[in-house]
């Protein structure tokens, strides 16, 4: 299986989370960053796990200061060449980073993306309806909605527009992310732990992968071996491995 989003320089024994995983059926991961810091540690990462670790590289909505955004930016530039997906980029409306200054750093990064053809992991908290007219107007080709928890209606755009949305341990506890993924084709989800987020009273590492494998399987009346075997396809499809 692919975890598809995992921020593994946070994970403060990431090594150890790799191995965890593996054992886990976890074979590869895509390691997402927020910042420039994030960006230059997942990238270090990959270097010691260049057969399980796949690098994305980008600038989190939450992450966002003025004064880093120029060269941050071009940090981006310079190596997501080196990434399967530009990510994790877009837009959060619960946060206090001024929405204009997030749409401007999006829209910057949604068209390098098109630029050179890389897939975008999206987050889209309280704001699924202008990251997904974002997309769209930038000429996006692939793009993921992160955990998707929004609308039904927004979601059928994203699955109309040829997008892709991911599920997570969240499947578990949330009304509104099991809706999600209960309504989207299963050729159009990818599976993930977007780790070390807290689940529960633990935080989650890439092993906890096969957590949303189970869950989905229940939502989508799929065994969980004939479910693993879809969801890595489309995963291996969207990242172009």
């Amino acid at each position: 299986m692919i975890d598809g989003h995992v921020h593994l320089s946070e994970i403060e024994h990431p090594e150890r989370a790799v191995e965890n995983a593996v054992r886990a059926g976890v074979k590869r991961m895509v390691a997402v960053a927020m910042n420039l810091d994030s960006c230059r540690k997942t990238l270090a990462l990959v270097d010691k796990f260049s057969d399980k670790v796949l690098p994305a590289i980008g600038y989190h909505p939450w992450s966002i200061k003025a004064e880093d955004v120029e060269n941050t930016l071009i940090f981006i530039t310079q190596n997501i060449h080196r990434c399967v997906a530009l990510g994790e980029v877009g837009l959060d409306y619960k946060v206090k980073v001024k929405k204009k200054l997030q749409k401007a750093v999006f829209s910057k990064l949604l068209n390098l993306a098109v630029q050179i053809n890389k897939p975008v992991i999206i987050h889209s908290r309280f704001s699924h309806q202008r990251t997904y007219e974002m997309a769209v107007n930038a000429g996006v080709e692939k793009a993921v909605f992160h955990w998707y928890s929004g609308p039904v209606d927004i979601l059928d755009n994203i699955i109309a527009s040829g997008y892709h949305v991911s599920a997570t341990p969240a499947l578990a506890y949330s009304p509104q992310h099991q809706a999600a993924m209960e309504r989207a084709p299963v050729e159009r989800i990818l599976i993930e732990t977007d780790a070390p987020v807290q689940y529960g009273d633990r935080l989650s590492e890439p092993a906890d992968l096969k957590e949303t494998l189970f869950h989905l399987s229940m939502i989508k009346k799929i065994t969980e071996g004939e479910l693993a075997e879809i969801v890595t396809k489309n995963a291996e499809r969207f990242f172009g491995l």
